[in-house]
């Protein structure tokens, strides 16, 4: 279960400018797409064993889930993908590639109280 040493790798950074700031972390954002290889559901159960302990005990990861989006040479366009079955253009069927979006796991914010 990789999402535990994401989960402790968010609490540590998170820590680190929550003290550096002098504050403390009330809530992280994160930005979570379907291809990073992490699952949203896990990565929550890990986040609360790994704030246990930590300087952020009390702390809230709010992940925002971000859609696969591809480019699509044939209609020289941005698609967002239905379904992560196939990465096909869903308007002509062309074979899609290049992924603009959808691999996203980026910590956006952090809510500090000072």
């Amino acid at each position: 279960m990789h999402e535990l040493s994401i989960a402790l790798s968010i609490v540590d950074m998170a820590a680190e400018e929550a003290e550096r700031q002098g504050g403390r972390v009330v809530a992280v954002h994160l930005k979570l797409g379907p291809l990073s290889g992490v699952v949203k559901a896990a990565l929550l159960s890990a986040y609360e064993l790994a704030r246990e302990g930590s300087p952020l005990p009390d702390s809230e990861l709010i992940i925002e889930e971000v859609p696969v989006v591809v480019y699509c040479d044939a209609c020289a366009a941005e698609r967002g993908l239905p379904s992560m079955q196939e990465l096909r253009c869903p308007v002509c069927g062309a074979p899609t590639p290049q992924v603009v979006r959808g691999r996203e796991l980026e910590v956006v914010a952090l809510e500090i109280e000072t």
